[in-house]
């Protein structure tokens, strides 16, 4: 008598073929997991790294930021929701030092963008700057330092009496007072610091930075 000869049924390669589907699907939705993952891990280290940037660029630029007598009692600092406008020095090796306005803007697209004017010795060049850059009207080219903002607040630090207050008298921690444009004319008070925080979109809690003022 004949022998039959082994092999699979159709149930058996369809309960395999079933089988196989499935894990082929679980494959590729932890795969798909671990590629969403690395997105978004990758876009945090994006914002991070332009926060880090950013933040790194304005200490250098509050660092350097203009004192009073070098610009004999003009305004060097305006701060104020989402713009912040200073004035500092630029010192290039054998070169004299030299003023510059200095603008960062959050955009209507959420970019947080910096402008600086060209570097002048001539106070009544930089009145013209400084205005310009006060009505946005500076044509200069801006930089962009940081995508998804929703908005930029700042604080100031202020140690001493105003004989004309510039800042207004809010509770607050310490000295620390909301940001409302800050000059030196007829001001006996010293802004020693900025406080700016950013808030990104899609995090809940803004990222905060201290900077000292310097040359003041």
């Amino acid at each position: 008598m004949a022998r039959a000869r082994g092999g699979f049924t159709l149930i058996e390669l369809l309960l395999a073929i079933s089988i196989l589907a499935m894990m082929a699907v679980l494959g590729w939705r932890g795969l798909d997991s671990i590629v969403r993952s690395r997105g978004a891990l990758t876009d945090e280290m994006d914002q991070s790294r332009g926060l880090q940037l950013a933040f790194a660029q304005m200490q250098s630029d509050c660092a350097h930021l203009a004192d009073s007598a070098l610009l004999s009692n003009r305004a060097y600092l305006q701060a104020e929701d989402n713009r912040i406008t200073l004035v500092r020095m630029v010192m290039n090796d054998n070169q004299p030092t030299r003023l510059q306005v200095v603008s960062y803007r959050v955009n209507a697209d959420g970019v947080l963008t910096r402008r600086e004017s060209n570097a002048t010795r001539d106070l009544t060049q930089l009145d013209n700057l400084w205005q310009a850059a006060l009505s946005d009207a500076d044509t200069s080219g801006s930089v962009a330092l940081q995508s998804r903002v929703q908005g930029m607040g700042m604080r100031l630090w202020v140690t001493g009496a105003a004989t004309q207050p510039q800042v207004p008298v809010a509770a607050s921690a310490g000295n620390w007072q909301p940001a409302a444009g800050v000059g030196t004319s007829g001001v006996a008070n010293r802004v020693t610091g900025l406080e700016v925080s950013l808030s990104l979109q899609g995090q809940t809690v803004p990222m905060v930075k201290a900077f000292l003022l310097g040359a003041l």
